[in-house]
């Protein structure tokens, strides 16, 4: 998956300029399933990633819903299978909920969508950055390893993450967002479920454990209004951790970044430029869980793109919009609510009781009540 040029293999001072049916602007899970629709489709397609290596580093914790085991199904992907996830409240009572799913390499996930993309026709190009967006003449500038490209579109899919050099280039109002870290490290003993903290500790957020076999995610996310060192935290429950035996001292990897927690953009279509991901804003405000809907908004759009190029359906892309608000918008409403309920206790003692942290964490029936009160 190198970047492709129609040129040679020495670097160009003039500006390639090429025309495509769909250009989508970042390959994560949201823009390689785009591409691989829109390719299947028999679309002209170019897909801009800015890393040298798609999916890496990873910035997830790396579990997906049963649903999405059909893209799971290459090798080096499927690391684990998860039976139910662990919630502890601040009490320390600990309550098991039927969560299955499953473990993946993250990176490899994203590497399988794109080279299907690929296999299908999509041109792909890694370590490019779009820095030019004109909606006016439906134009981008993307600078790539071997020159500048100027890439005339029919369709832009928006697939570059909650903080959307596109959505900026359109002016666009930025998203909500909290901000995680987390830590690859050895677990000691073997676990088939996910756990969760739910702490006045983690304002905004919660601490997770992920196992993938002999290795375990381990990571937070809190709102940086609350908590100002998050690094902290994080190494604290380490520590605690560690010196329970449950995990190893040494820290394998770290990763962190931003997760958007203020629901869908008002506007999922602008003119032809189609939003999907977590440039959607389509995260889930309370678990930060992304994947499943990145996937199918992708997807999605990428069918909406080859209704309205190929088929000529004037509607395609109000379609779209229609489907996915249809499909995610109930829950992330709802989540959005429990998440402004909560909100009004963080830095009070109310954050640690379990009564609060139950009505503000989907595991537990509380929160699907149709009132959330304390």
């Amino acid at each position: 998956m190198n970047s492709h040029l129609p040129v040679g293999h020495e670097p160009v001072n003039t500006m390639v300029r090429q025309k495509v049916d769909v250009l989508v602007i970042g390959l994560g899970p949201a823009g390689g399933a785009a591409a691989l629709a829109a390719a299947r489709a028999g679309l002209r397609v170019a897909a801009i990633e800015r890393r040298q290596e798609i999916g890496v580093p990873v910035q997830c914790a790396e579990f997906i819903p049963l649903p999405l085991a059909r893209h799971a199904q290459a090798e080096g992907i499927l690391q684990q299978r998860i039976r139910g996830m662990i919630s502890r409240l601040p009490s320390g009572t600990a309550e098991i909920s039927h969560s299955p799913g499953l473990m993946v390499d993250r990176a490899a996930f994203d590497q399988a969508l794109a080279r299907q993309a690929e296999n299908n026709g999509a041109r792909l190009y890694s370590c490019s950055r779009l820095f030019e967006l004109d909606r006016m003449e439906s134009s981008a500038v993307v600078a790539t390893p071997r020159g500048q490209v100027r890439f005339d579109y029919r369709l832009l899919v928006a697939a570059d993450g909650p903080h959307s050099f596109v959505a900026r280039a359109l002016g666009l109002a930025p998203l909500e967002t909290v901000y995680a870290r987390q830590y690859t490290v050895a677990l000691n003993q073997p676990c088939e479920n996910t756990e969760i903290w739910l702490s006045a500790d983690y304002p905004g957020g919660y601490a997770w454990l992920f196992p993938r076999g002999p290795v375990a995610n381990l990571g937070l996310g809190v709102d940086k209004r609350f908590a100002a060192d998050p690094k902290a935290l994080l190494d604290a429950l380490h520590r605690q951790l560690a010196d329970e035996g449950r995990v190893g001292n040494t820290i394998l990897r770290r990763t962190g970044g931003a997760i958007p927690v203020g629901g869908p953009r008002p506007n999922l279509v602008a003119g032809n430029v189609l939003f999907v991901g977590d440039a959607a804003g389509l995260t889930h405000p309370v678990t930060g869980a992304g994947i499943a809907a990145a996937v199918a908004s992708g997807e999605r759009a990428g069918q909406a793109a080859a209704s309205w190029l190929l088929d000529r359906n004037p509607c395609a892309l109000e379609e779209f919009e229609l489907d996915i608000r249809d499909q995610f918008e109930a829950s992330l409403q709802r989540a959005l609510a429990r998440r402004a309920w909560l909100g009004q206790y963080w830095r009070t003692q109310a954050a640690g009781e379990d009564a609060v942290q139950r009505r503000g964490w989907m595991a537990f029936p509380e929160y699907h009540e149709k009132q959330a009160q304390p």
